[in-house]
């Protein structure tokens, strides 16, 4: 994967993240709902990002993303929630963007 779509992927994951975290936050740790609107607007960021990735199926490169997502998720949980990813967490990691790679990268003959 080239080095500007491995950025573009992080930060669409962390916009989705941190959009998805702003909702949690309203709804289950009792904040502010101006916390909903933030989310809104990462969210809507997230979904731009996404169409910035060179893939001509939507699709492909959409499940290519999930894996960055999966890792990108389990750095946000160690560095916002404190909670260390465990061996567990780092080998399904790491088969996700294995996964990703082959998704993107693998060889097309249409």
């Amino acid at each position: 994967m080239p080095g500007t779509g491995l950025l573009i992927f992080v930060a669409a994951a962390l916009c989705e993240i941190g959009g998805c975290f702003a909702f949690w936050a309203w709804l289950k740790l009792d904040r502010s709902p101006f916390w909903a609107a933030g989310g809104t607007i990462l969210l809507i960021l997230f979904a731009w990002l996404l169409t910035r990735i060179d893939s001509a199926a939507a699709g492909r490169a959409f499940a290519a993303y999930g894996g960055i997502y999966i890792c990108t998720a389990l750095v946000w949980m160690w560095a916002v929630e404190g909670a260390r990813p465990d061996r567990w967490d780092i080998i399904g990691a790491l088969l996700c963007i294995v996964g990703s790679a082959v998704i993107l990268l693998g060889p097309r003959t249409a």
